[in-house]
């Protein structure tokens, strides 16, 4: 027996250690050289890593969710199996790689699917946006397979291999696996692992070390929106604006008025990064969890080119094509529920920035308006601020000049 040992690689952006997001294969396994072995999960995204050689697995490192460091043992593999490895590739080339649904395991489809369900059929709980690995994405368009259809086990419906092959050797018989049950007592017991662990650290911690300094304001929006709609009725439904662009550039305007907003915090340094440029921090709610897309040198954009922009970063944090450099680096952030904002609420800073912005629901009600009561389009703005850093008085002029900008939209795009 001649051993390889797989080790953990440095995976970039000074990571000492990485999470197990899924293992594409198991111990017993004849795998390939440059054969997908699984996902690790990085503060960013889930890194795919290649095996290196040929052979028969002999140990994995541990389960989901557990935590290697990097140059740690991930993979034991037999080399000397890999010869085995090659004349099963020939015989069946799509075995380990791509399971297909062939009359060859139509009998062991059959076994399967009959102890995973009866024969019953029920469809797939409907699913927005499906969570999976990018080769199980390859394996479905290899495969013509919609993976809207396939049910999946892993955390918040993520479609794990083992879902993949199960519902391809189901399909070889004609049996659809069930996504529902009926109703049951049992608890199931969820790890927390990858984007939702990460999502919890981060934001047990801002809560932790950041005084947050919470402060929220009244606008009347009216205006704003009569502007929008009119710039809205000549464009392509997938380029219409929304208030985010509008209020990112008020921002911007009002960060040259009160620079010390737009800082980030080296707590290890001590010291406080006052930013000449804008890098916007989208907070977006994903299938996995929130994230936030980074604008990059927002200051520089134009109207048109910032919406842009916001909808481009925004995409690609849901579809998770998101890079890395897309994923960090902002100097400040806004976030927006959209038709879920309610009245007010208390954002949690995205650390180690000291500022963010969040836009509630805009609502039609009565109000004082040049001495009438008058309906108008009322939207409240809900802030919070590092107090350490930020005095309360400075980030309640912020927003006030804020206030004024989307209230009185034209001076936004006065120049100076």
């Amino acid at each position: 027996m001649s051993e390889y040992i797989f080790k953990l690689p440095d995976l970039g952006e000074g990571t000492v250690e990485s999470e197990i997001g899924e293992w594409f294969i198991k111990v017993g396994d004849h795998i390939a050289e440059e054969d997908v072995v699984g996902t690790m999960m990085t503060d960013k995204a889930a890194v795919e890593l290649s095996s290196p050689v040929s052979g028969t697995v002999l140990k994995l490192a541990g389960e989901p969710g557990d935590i290697v460091a990097v140059g740690a043992a991930l993979v034991v593999i037999d080399t000397e199996g890999a010869e085995e490895a090659v004349v099963m590739a020939d015989v069946a080339p799509e075995e380990t790689a791509a399971p297909a649904a062939e009359p060859s395991i139509a009998s062991e489809a059959a076994s399967v699917a009959a102890e995973a369900a009866p024969a019953a059929i029920i469809e797939p709980a409907e699913r927005t946006r499906v969570m999976t690995s990018p080769a199980i994405r390859r394996r479905a368009r290899e495969a013509d397979i919609d993976l809207t259809l396939v049910p999946g086990s892993g955390p918040g419906g993520r479609i794990l291999r083992k879902d993949f092959d199960l519902f391809l050797k189901a399909r070889a018989t004609g049996t659809v696996i069930s996504a529902a049950a009926a109703p049951s007592t049992t608890i199931k017991e969820i790890k927390i692992i990858g984007l939702r662990r990460i999502i919890a650290e981060r934001m047990a911690a801002a809560k932790r070390e950041i005084p947050h300094f919470a402060y929220v304001e009244e606008i009347d929006i009216t205006e704003l929106e009569a502007l929008r709609k009119h710039l809205n009725g000549s464009r392509d439904p997938s380029e219409r604006l929304t208030l985010l662009p509008f209020l990112g550039l008020a921002l911007i305007r009002a960060l040259r008025e009160f620079p010390q907003c737009n800082v980030t915090h080296n707590k290890d340094r001590n010291l406080l990064l006052q930013h000449e440029a804008v890098h916007l921090g989208v907070a977006t709610q994903t299938s996995g969890g929130r994230k936030v897309p980074v604008v990059k040198h927002a200051e520089t954009r134009s109207m048109d080119d910032l919406a842009a922009e916001i909808r481009r970063v925004s995409l690609a944090a849901r579809d998770n094509s998101a890079k890395k450099s897309e994923l960090s680096g902002s100097t400040i952030t806004i976030t927006s529920l959209g038709k879920l904002g309610g009245i007010a609420s208390t954002p949690v800073i995205n650390s180690p920035e000291v500022a963010i912005i969040g836009v509630n629901r805009a609502v039609e009600r009565p109000v004082v308006f040049n001495g009438q009561v008058a309906v108008r389009l009322m939207m409240n703005l809900s802030s919070s601020f590092d107090h350490r850093f930020v005095d309360g008085y400075d980030a309640a002029a912020m927003i006030q000049r804020i206030r004024e900008m989307l209230e009185h939209p034209a001076t936004i795009f006065l120049p100076g």
